[in-house]
């Protein structure tokens, strides 16, 4: 029996950080093992939000899919295809098709819309091509007739577009054309930026993949902990510091269970806490960089990987638009 299928992508507008790694890569690399994976560079995608600098589009591709396979996603015995979005032109067409048949009212209702305009409010984004996003969004998922998507809660009502968009396709044209995709709910470690707002790439409040150590050192010692300890003396929750979910990533859980107890009785103050987690982190995260810096050393092998997942993306999306061209009368 054949694999079901997933499909997701990310946007290559800046480097990847912590957030990517833990929220994203680690778990498109446990897919792999169970679904036939499809995993994009969004492009197209990038440009609703930098089409006045799309440089930073292309200067960032090739690091992001380096970040990709550092972290084990696209190799390996079941290695999932990783493509470009715009070298599959298939995308914009059914793009087109699809906005002809989605209502203006369910992209303006759309609440990751409403979320983007006010964390990217410092951007132009009045566009269509913003507000059209879900639509381009839903072409990118249907083109494979994915079974799932991955994501996280606060995304359902994102993928719940596509599905009506999908379903509203195939009730005008009398033909299960398209798949709607089911979700596929995937955990994501809360990590805080070092401000304590969501680590992101738009609040400069990250911590990438290819800091140094010391640029790793500085970003932890000024991090943003929990806020109720004035002084060292005052006994502190590590469920609400903004630094203990790192440690339960990157220390071991004798040390995460000695600072939980140490931070509740006040015997550890959180310059300490920095220290244990400095070590740690960079310690942890070695191994990857290490493969980061042999995959940005070898371009080559790199973009040999993606050229031949675009051609396998290109394959299924080609037949795809087939039976859509088909059941249009065209």
């Amino acid at each position: 029996m054949s694999k079901k299928r997933v499909v997701s992508g990310m946007r290559p507008t800046g480097k990847s950080h912590l957030g990517h790694l833990h929220g994203i890569f680690e778990n498109w690399r446990a897919l792999q093992d169970t679904y036939e994976c499809f995993y994009f560079a969004a492009d197209w995608h990038a440009l609703t939000s930098e089409y006045k600098h799309p440089e930073v589009v292309g200067q960032n591709l090739w690091e992001m899919f380096a970040d990709m396979l550092s972290a084990g996603v696209g190799t390996g015995e079941n290695a999932g295809y990783l493509f470009i979005q715009s070298q599959v032109k298939e995308h914009a067409e059914l793009f087109l098709l699809l906005s002809m048949v989605t209502p203006l009212g369910w992209l303006e209702r759309n609440p990751t819309y409403k979320e983007l305009m006010r964390e990217l409010k410092e951007k132009d984004i009045h566009t269509f091509g913003f507000l059209g996003y879900p639509v381009l969004q839903a072409a990118d998922i249907v083109i494979y007739k994915a079974h799932y998507v991955p994501v996280g809660k606060d995304q359902l009502p994102h993928l719940e577009i596509t599905r009506e968009i999908a379903r509203r396709f195939n009730f005008l044209y009398g033909k299960e054309t398209l798949v709607p995709p089911d979700a596929l709910l995937t955990e994501a470690a809360a990590l805080g930026g070092v401000d304590g707002r969501k680590m992101s790439k738009s609040y400069d409040n990250a911590i990438y993949l290819a800091d140094t150590p010391e640029e790793i050192k500085q970003k932890i010692s000024r991090m943003v902990t929990d806020t109720r300890r004035a002084r060292k003396s005052d006994p502190g929750e590590p469920d609400a510091c903004n630094l203990y979910p790192f440690h339960k990533i990157y220390s071991p859980k004798e040390l995460q269970s000695q600072i939980a107890e140490d931070c509740r009785k006040a015997t550890i103050g959180c310059v300490q806490c920095k220290k244990y987690l400095i070590k740690n982190l960079i310690e942890g995260l070695a191994p990857l960089q290490e493969r980061r810096a042999y995959y940005l050393a070898h371009l080559d092998e790199v973009k040999e990987i993606v050229y031949a997942g675009t051609e396998k993306a290109r394959g299924v999306a080609s037949q795809t638009m087939a039976e859509v061209r088909d059941v249009l009368g065209f």
